[in-house]
């Protein structure tokens, strides 16, 4: 999954691809290079962003929806949105799933919404807001896990009993949504769980915060740019697959294609 911020304030690169033609362009060389879905997303939920209204959001997305999908009509592509509003007429537009990043608990109509509209859907989990992530609590290892999977499980049942198809449905463990530094490693490390729940996993921890605080060695004791978590991602992505990812939401496509194909080969060996 290939990620498209048509933001003008998104952590990684807001601004960049406000423009249709711009927008248009990155999506068709993620294509190319490997994504089987683009997910296009007109808000940011970096920490401390600043909401942004439905009509806002769509005026945003619409048009690169539109524009994509003349030029490549035959591409998968994912709304990042909590709006039940934006995932209605993003639907319409063409695209065949709801990324909400806060698993159907930011807008009351959104799971009624996604049912109505036979999309598929990612839940995933969050805890908190972007604007209180900084002052939130910390978690300890044993109570990371617990964590995510009650909540994607009240998720999940949330969908169900709105009339959304559990075969509709993908699971996301929300890395940096709300989860404070190592606790991230915890999640990755147990990422392996989520698969009591029955569902597909995708993982995203492209060029997250987590990632950059671990090269701090490298970069004079601060954080990795974001130009520099290209590598720290790969292996994340690795890690994620051997887990049992199923999906990788990622900014370089072609670094995180290689790397699952490599995870994929351990993994089909380990079966053989």
């Amino acid at each position: 999954m290939g990620i498209l911020n048509v933001t003008p304030d998104s952590f990684s690169d807001g601004g960049r691809f406000v423009a249709v033609d711009d927008a248009v362009a990155r999506a068709m060389a993620m294509l190319d290079e490997g994504a089987h879905i683009l997910d296009i997303g007109g808000e940011s939920t970096r920490p401390n962003a600043v909401p942004t209204s439905a009509d806002e959001e769509q005026e945003r997305v619409l048009p690169v929806i539109e524009a994509l999908l003349k030029e490549r009509p035959g591409a998968v592509l994912s709304i990042d949105t909590f709006h039940a509003a934006t995932a209605q007429q993003a639907v319409q537009a063409g695209a065949e799933i709801v990324n909400d990043v806060s698993g159907f608990t930011w807008d009351v109509e959104m799971a009624a919404a996604c049912a109505g509209l036979r999309c598929g859907v990612v839940l995933m989990h969050t805890r908190g807001k972007p604007q209180e992530w900084a002052a939130i609590q910390a978690l300890t290892k044993d109570e990371v896990l617990r964590m995510v999977l009650a909540g994607l499980r009240e998720c999940v049942d949330a969908a169900s009993h709105a009339g959304v198809a559990r075969e509709r449905i993908v699971v996301d463990p929300g890395f940096g949504f709300g989860k404070k530094g190592d606790e991230n490693y915890t999640l990755l490390a147990g990422l392996e769980e989520l698969r009591e729940l029955g569902l597909p996993v995708l993982s995203g921890t492209s060029r997250k915060g987590f990632l950059g605080a671990s090269l701090k060695h490298l970069h004079g004791g601060e954080p990795a740019p974001l130009s520099e978590r290209v590598n720290a991602t790969t292996a994340a992505n690795v890690a994620s697959v051997l887990a049992g990812a199923h999906i990788l939401r990622v900014h370089d496509v072609r670094a995180a294609v290689e790397s699952a194909a490599v995870a994929d080969a351990i993994l089909a060996a380990v079966a053989r």
